[in-house]
């Protein structure tokens, strides 16, 4: 079987060799340019170690990898415009470098690229793997959407929010893990499974990623601690705070959140207070705990040899231990 590196280079020779048409120069030139970017390559990766565990040609599933590579670009694409982010992996977006129509276009071009490519699976599984594919997609869009509806909201509930890092971040790697899994040849059970896995896998991810921007050590974070408090940004930690605050607690946490001139420093300091009165990190991370083993569990389930399981345990483990 095949390391992640070597299915991540795999994957990352894949993106250079893609072509599209020269013309209209704007419509296909930012397509290559974010492709261009970079990154871990982690989702189509995963979706080539699901089909190499299952005993799958994995240069049979290539397409359907790069099929969900195009479209998570896509919809980084499409964020960025949303966001209004200068930056995307430290270089321009798209729509900065050339201008926010033309990153509209070039990421709708680029979700029919990715439905082109998924299109080429072999056809006795076509059908439900494009079923797979759109249903993802579909999901990704509206955890996208009830994220920036929760932006206008004062308050959230635990349950709202983890349905939207549900549907945002994590049935993406589910669904390249099912579709990975039907081309190496798993039967629906076993392909549910490893979705299941991917699902519950991703919600720990992004669990854990609201813990780190807290508590994590920002050398090996890889960003600034305390970006979250600073934004006001709707994280299960906040989420659980407001949940719990009364008192005291509470009139301060409505004092940071609307002071619009609050120094910096100072806000991370008192809301990170906040939290450590109502053991807020002790209830993420209970939470965090309790979908990791729940992806454990349907991967613990899975009709194969341990030995080839380790490769996505291994994974998992890699994803989730992350230094404070």
């Amino acid at each position: 079987m095949k390391t992640l590196d070597e299915l991540q280079s795999l994957i990352q020779q894949a993106v250079e060799q893609l072509k599209y048409p020269s013309q209209p120069p704007d419509l296909y030139e930012p397509i290559g340019y974010i492709l261009s970017l970079g990154g871990k390559r982690l989702r189509p990766a995963l979706l080539l170690m699901a089909c190499d565990i299952f005993g799958g040609d994995v240069d049979k599933a290539v397409k359907a990898a790069l099929a969900i590579e195009v479209f998570h670009n896509f919809t980084l694409m499409h964020d960025d415009i949303m966001d209004k982010a200068p930056l995307r992996r430290g270089q321009v977006t798209v729509h900065e470098r050339w201008n926010q129509n033309v990153a509209i276009l070039a990421g709708d071009a680029m979700m029919v690229e990715a439905n082109k490519l998924m299109l080429q699976v072999p056809d006795p599984i076509l059908r439900t793997v494009m079923d797979i594919f759109n249903d993802t997609a579909t999901g990704v869009c509206e955890g996208q959407q009830f994220d920036m509806s929760f932006e206008s909201r004062d308050r959230v509930g635990a349950d709202e929010y983890i349905n939207m890092i549900r549907l945002k971040t994590a049935v993406l790697l589910g669904g390249a893990l099912k579709i990975g899994a039907l081309i190496g040849g798993a039967d629906q059970k076993d392909a549910a499974l490893l979705y299941t896995f991917g699902e519950q896998l991703g919600i720990a991810f992004q669990l854990q990623d609201d813990i780190l921007d807290v508590y994590g050590d920002p050398d090996k974070f890889g960003k600034q601690v305390g970006g979250d408090i600073i934004s006001n940004k709707k994280t299960y930690l906040l989420i659980k705070a407001q949940e719990l605050a009364t008192g005291e607690n509470a009139d301060a946490l409505n004092n940071w959140l609307n002071d619009t001139n609050a120094d910096a420093q100072q806000k991370v300091a008192g809301v990170t207070g906040i939290y450590n009165d109502l053991q807020i990190r002790q209830q993420a991370e209970q939470a965090m705990q309790t979908y990791a083993t729940e992806a454990f569990n349907a991967l613990n389930a899975i009709n194969l040899p341990d030995d080839r399981k380790q490769y996505l345990r291994g994974f998992a483990d890699s994803l989730l231990v992350r230094e404070y």
